[in-house]
C-alpha cells in the first residue's frame, strides 16, 4: 500500500484543476487528477487552456479546498498570481493556489511565485504519494459557515455545508439554517431533472441549451447541478461537468459540481438541499440538474410517484445507439419523463431510432413529443426547439426564431 492510501476521510477534500491559457499540455494534470481520486479526494477538473477568470469563477461556485494547476507554457509568474489576485479581489483569498510544470518552473521563479501568494510548487521528480500525502495533510479543512461570504460564494459555501451533513447522516439543512443564504425568494425558478444513460451527450447538451437561456434572457440567471458517480472503493470522484461547459463561464451561470458519496438514487444525497438552496435564494429563472447516467428503474428525480418530485419536468435524453426496441420497453422513465431527446442525431442510426423512439413514447398516450437533437452543433435547430419547449412550461422568455423552430425542427 502507497505511503499516500489512508483510510477514506470523513469529508472528502475537493480541489480544482485546471491548465492555464495558451497551454494545451494536459497529459499531467490527468494523470494527477486520477491519482487524487484514487486516494479519496473531489477532483473538480476544468480542461486546459482555462483564462485565469473562468478558473476563479468555478474555484469560488464549487467552494473548493484548493485549486491545482499545471502550467507548461512558460507564464506561470504572471498567470498564478492573476489567479491569486483574482480570488483576493472576490473575497475569496482563504482559497489556496498551488501547481507545478515540470522543469518550465525553476527555484527562482518559485521564490517568486511565493511572494505574490502562490502556496506551493511541485517540481518533476516529485513523487505521486509524496504530492497526495501533502495536498491531503495541507488542505483537508472541513468547511464551516462564514457570515462574510458573498453572492456565489455564500450559496457554494451552503451546498457545501448540505453535502457535509448528509454525509454525515445528519438532515440536510433547508432554507435559513446557519450557513445558508437567508433571504425571501424574489422569484420562483423552473427546476428541470435532466437524466440519460452515460454517453447520451447530457452535459452537452445542457450547455447548449444553456446558451439558449443567456440568448433569450438578457438578466435572468440560470443555475447548473451536475451529478457524478462516487468511486465506491476510495470515495474519490471526477467531477468532469465543467470540461463541457462552455457557457459556464458567464457570470449569469452558477454552476456546481456534486459527488453522488455513496448514494446510489442517480443523485447526490444533497441534491434535495442543494436544489432547495438554490430555489430559495432568489436567485435563479432556470435550475437544471443533471443526474449520474441512469439505468432502466432508475427514477433520480421521484417522478414516478416514490415521494414528491425534486424537479418541475424531467428531460430523458438518448443516443440512438441504445440497443434495440426491446431495450426502450424497459427504460421506466420514458413513461414519465416531460420531455424526450434523442441527442446526436447526426449518427447513421438515428433516422430508425427516432422512429422506434417515438413509437414507445406514443404507447403511453401522453401525447410525448420527441425532440431530435445534435448538441455537438453549436446552432441546431432541435436544440432551439427543445429550448422553447423548456421555457413555455417554465414561463421563461422565448424568441420568435425558437419557437419557429419549435414547430419545424424535428417532424415525425
Amino acid at each position: 500500500m502507497s505511503a499516500a492510501k489512508t483510510t477514506r476521510p470523513t469529508v472528502p477534500l475537493r480541489i480544482l484543476t485546471a491548465v492555464p491559457v495558451c497551454d494545451g499540455h494536459d497529459s499531467a494534470v490527468t494523470t494527477i487528477n486520477i491519482e487524487l481520486a484514487r486516494h479519496g479526494i473531489e477532483v473538480i477538473y476544468l480542461g486546459y487552456h482555462q483564462a485565469a477568470s473562468a478558473i476563479v469563477r468555478a474555484a469560488i461556485q464549487e467552494d473548493v479546498n484548493v485549486v491545482g494547476l499545471s502550467s507548461y507554457n512558460g507564464g506561470h509568474i504572471v498567470f498564478f498570481k492573476e489567479v491569486v489576485d483574482q480570488l483576493t479581489k472576490l473575497g475569496s483569498g482563504d482559497i489556496p493556489v498551488f501547481g507545478g510544470g515540470g522543469g518550465t518552473i525553476t527555484k527562482a521563479d518559485e521564490r517568486v511565485m511565493k511572494r505574490q501568494g502562490t502556496d506551493c510548487i511541485y517540481f518533476a521528480g516529485t513523487s505521486l504519494d509524496t504530492m497526495v500525502a501533502e495536498i491531503k495533510r495541507n488542505y483537508g479543512l472541513v468547511a464551516k459557515p462564514r457570515a462574510r461570504f458573498k453572492g456565489d460564494r455564500a450559496l457554494a459555501r451552503a451546498i457545501t455545508i448540505a453535502e457535509t451533513e448528509s454525509l454525515e447522516a445528519r438532515r440536510p439543512r433547508r432554507a435559513g439554517s446557519a450557513g445558508e443564504v437567508a433571504r425571501a425568494p424574489k422569484k420562483k425558478p423552473f427546476v428541470v431533472g435532466v437524466a440519460g444513460p452515460g454517453g447520451a451527450g447530457k452535459s452537452t447538451l445542457i450547455d447548449e441549451l444553456t446558451s439558449r437561456f443567456l440568448r433569450n434572457n438578457s438578466a435572468g440567471r440560470i443555475a447548473l447541478l451536475a451529478n457524478d458517480p462516487s468511486h465506491p472503493d476510495t470515495g474519490g470522484a471526477i467531477l468532469g461537468d465543467r470540461v463541457s461547459a462552455i457557457y459556464s463561464q458567464d457570470d449569469r451561470v452558477f454552476f456546481r459540481s456534486l459527488a453522488t458519496r455513496g448514494s446510489l438514487t442517480g443523485l447526490s444525497a444533497a441534491a434535495p438541499a442543494a436544489i432547495d438552496i438554490l430555489k430559495n435564494s432568489g436567485e435563479f429563472d432556470l435550475i437544471l440538474v443533471e443526474s449520474v447516467g441512469v439505468g432502466q428503474e432508475s427514477d433520480p428525480f421521484r417522478i414516478l410517484g416514490k415521494g414528491p418530485p425534486l424537479v418541475d419536468a424531467t428531460l430523458f435524453v438518448l443516443a440512438p445507439y441504445y440497443g434495440g426496441r426491446i431495450q426502450l420497453q424497459k427504460i421506466a422513465l420514458l413513461a414519465g419523463a416531460d420531455l424526450v431527446a434523442l441527442n446526436k442525431c447526426d449518427h447513421p442510426m438515428a433516422h430508425t431510432a427516432r422512429a422506434e423512439i417515438q413509437a414507445r413514447l406514443d404507447q403511453n398516450s401522453k401525447n410525448q413529443k420527441l425532440h431530435a437533437t445534435t448538441a455537438a452543433k453549436h446552432f441546431d435547430l432541435g436544440v432551439d426547439a427543445l429550448f422553447a419547449a423548456i421555457a413555455r412550461r417554465g414561463h421563461l422568455p422565448v424568441s420568435a426564431g425558437g419557437e419557429k423552430a419549435c414547430s419545424t425542427a424535428d417532424p415525425l
